[in-house]
């Protein structure tokens, strides 16, 4: 099988798993509420262990030859899906004071768009990792898969608070996972040009798992674990 076969592959593979939450959510609403927590740990998990024991060896071992800092890289991968989260945020408590009864409308298109957005760059990483090798594309798939299914079980639970109907949102998610076609292509297409920058792509996507667990999960493993023993 030939890389982009794999690419494409795996590709739909995790965009299949992380609509797989969100699939839970809306048929058995109880039951997802209760395996989130657990999905959010094992999540947790299998991000750091790709970061740590999997991407990080793999970019200091394809940047051997080169003068690359894979810590810097790591380090600004952390940061920028750190200003990437603010920027979004703040444009959310920004319409919301500016008017909050439009709070619902304006909420909506900001989800979807980051939800989409993190949908392309989990195909960029999972193309940059098949074009190093095929088992470290596998286990970069298999992490954006496990992070993604419970993201998702939030985005649709949010997705049902905000009144938006149960098929929209299942049509809405399906094109926004799609998107992640776009960025495994392009990244596949201009591998030629990338294959130099490798060590930074792999750098750089240990940072985003590294942000995603330590300052998306793990939070909100201890806040679960918190309301439990609180009652």
């Amino acid at each position: 099988m030939s890389t982009l076969a794999y690419i494409l592959l795996f590709t739909f593979l995790g965009s299949v798993a992380s609509l797989i939450g969100g699939f839970i959510l809306l048929s058995h609403e109880k039951l997802a509420l209760k395996i989130s927590h657990f999905l959010a740990s094992f999540a947790a998990g299998v991000l750091l262990g790709t970061a740590f024991f999997d991407l990080l060896p793999e970019a200091a071992h394809e940047a051997e030859k080169t003068e690359i800092n894979i810590f810097f890289w790591t380090l600004l991968g952390i940061v920028l899906f750190f200003l990437i989260e603010r920027f979004i945020h703040w444009f959310h408590h920004h319409e919301e004071y500016q008017e909050h009864e439009r709070e619902s409308k304006s909420t909506l298109p900001l989800i979807i768009i980051g939800d989409t957005v993190h949908n392309f760059i989990d195909g960029i990483v999972i193309a940059a990792t098949f074009m190093v090798n095929i088992p470290l594309g596998i286990v970069t798939t298999i992490a954006v898969a496990a992070h993604e299914i419970p993201q998702e079980i939030g985005d649709f639970g949010l997705m049902l608070h905000k009144g938006l109907a149960r098929k929209k949102i299942i049509i809405v998610n399906i094109l926004s996972a799609a998107v992640a076609f776009i960025g495994a292509i392009t990244t596949y297409l201009l591998g030629n040009v990338l294959e130099g920058y490798i060590p930074i792509f792999l750098a750089l996507t240990a940072g985003f798992f590294i942000y995603i667990a330590t300052s998306d999960l793990i939070p909100e493993i201890h806040y679960e674990n918190s309301s439990n023993t609180n009652f």
